[in-house]
């Protein structure tokens, strides 16, 4: 039997994943059913495009919420406390510079639940994620992206 993978994330990231979960079981269900209603009123469902978008939308909204409780159940989440000082580790905010003379980047390492690149939390299951967790300031690391590998220094870790 393949063993579950933990979803990593900070317990404000359980606590969103709660709410927006919440807000799908009861305002968003209940707006999508009221459309749902709405567009059966129109009469032939063959070649009523509002029915059609909202089984659409009604579909996503039950897959998201299957994903969400997903994601919960499996949460394992992240304390200040387990962190090894000095190792990058989920939940550690670390700069690197892409070598011989890049600039310095500093990112948030994240499990894939919270992972949100534009704010430059990126997931412990991304390359670049996976290839710093465990390693130390002043390492170099070669990491494979999709563009190649890329070597990188650790510059600091908070």
């Amino acid at each position: 039997m393949e063993q579950e993978q933990a979803a990593y994330m900070t317990e404000e990231g359980l606590r969103k994943l709660k709410e927006e979960l919440e807000w799908l079981k009861t305002e968003k269900r209940a707006e999508v059913k009221e459309r749902l209603k709405i567009a059966r009123s129109y009469g032939d469902l063959s070649e009523n495009s509002e029915y059609d978008a909202a089984k659409e939308e009604q579909a996503f909204v039950e897959s998201r919420i299957l994903q969400l409780e997903d994601q919960i159940r499996r949460a394992k989440i992240i304390r200040e406390e387990d962190r090894v000082e000095g190792v990058v580790s989920i939940g550690s905010t670390v700069t690197i510079r892409e070598l011989p003379d890049g600039p310095e980047e500093t990112y948030t390492i994240v499990g894939t639940a919270e992972a949100d690149p534009g704010k430059f939390r990126i997931s412990n299951e991304s390359p670049i994620g996976a290839g710093l967790l465990g390693r130390r300031a002043g390492e170099e690391v070669g990491i494979q992206t999709p563009a190649g590998e890329i070597l990188f220094r650790i510059l600091q870790i908070r």
